[in-house]
């Protein structure tokens, strides 16, 4: 049987605005190494075959002369470019966008690059090597639309500089039923999670999983994000320069609809994260000590 090629869909479009600036070239290894060298290095071992990044255009030439560079050669390597006037058929090509389209939308752009099982993750956050070994564990016997979700338990995604955006999940015998985008953060002792669709804000545990957007799809996830891009368009037609058509919201719709059944894989990873610029120093000591532990070496490359 021919070996599936696994693709790793990192999406590096997006500015780092509560940061401050191009999250993803921000040096935090010993050797000026960026936290999406960290995620390759730990795609690579895991068994990736290919990463695909998903970057805008006009950040091309700074990406792959730092990034590309030190990847190219240890891994396929393709770029794909965001573009808010690349649509489904159909859709209303607007004017002055103030943001990307979403990252739905990125990883829509990337349907020409892909052509098996892949995951994708976000191109500013340290996932841990375990949820990559979990993944690559799901694509390689995966079947047809099945998708998958990396859970972290919350107290291993949180920051003490603010909120952070997560998925809360919730699941029966270990698939998604739904997926509660939240701001989460710790208050007097208690993870609060404030539901950004209006709810009521509620209490989770420390051993509640959450969404980190690191998720498992097959090619299937196109055609689905093609088919409801216009509807989206749309439900939101008085807010078209602003709205974002979101990968979690489409996950849900999915398994709502009965289209794909989605996989919860538990890790025991720890995430790492610079959603502010006080997060820095404290990611920067993390990453030292895994490279004492032995966890990394200390040229990464």
């Amino acid at each position: 049987m021919e070996k599936k090629e696994l693709t790793l869909l990192v999406m590096a479009a997006g500015m780092g605005s509560r940061f401050g600036g191009l999250k993803q070239i921000e040096p935090m290894g010993p050797n000026g190494e960026f936290l999406i060298d960290y995620s390759v290095y730990d795609a690579i071992k895991a068994g990736f075959d290919k990463i695909v990044f998903i970057i805008k255009e006009e950040n091309y030439d700074l990406f792959k002369s730092t990034i590309g560079k030190r990847v190219e050669d240890k891994i396929k390597t393709e770029y794909v470019f965001q573009k808010d006037d690349e649509l489904p058929k159909g859709c209303i090509i607007v004017e002055n966008r103030e943001k990307p389209w979403g990252t739905a939308h990125a990883i829509w752009c990337a349907r020409n690059n892909i052509k098996g099982p892949f995951a994708i993750v976000n191109g500013d956050d340290f996932y841990g090597y375990d949820a990559y070994k979990v993944m690559v564990d799901f694509l390689k016997t995966k079947i047809e639309k099945e998708y998958a979700l990396v859970g972290y338990q919350v107290k291993n995604t949180l920051t003490e500089n603010g909120a952070v955006k997560r998925g809360v999940c919730e699941e029966e015998e270990g698939y998604l039923t739904s997926l509660i985008e939240s701001n989460v953060k710790e208050e007097n002792g208690k993870i609060i999670a404030t539901p950004l669709d209006g709810r009521e804000s509620f209490e989770v545990n420390e051993n509640t999983l959450v969404s980190m957007n690191m998720l498992g799809f097959d090619t299937s996830i196109f055609e689905y994000i093609d088919k409801t891009f216009k509807d989206f368009q749309d439900k939101n037609k008085n807010n078209l320069t602003k709205c974002e058509y979101l990968i979690p919201d489409v996950l849900e719709k999915t398994t709502i609809e009965g289209i794909s059944k989605t996989k919860v894989l538990n890790t025991v990873a720890k995430w790492e994260g610079v959603t502010y610029k006080e997060d820095k120093e404290p990611v920067q000591k993390s990453i030292k000590k895994r490279i004492e532990d032995g966890e990394y070496p200390k040229n990464l490359w």
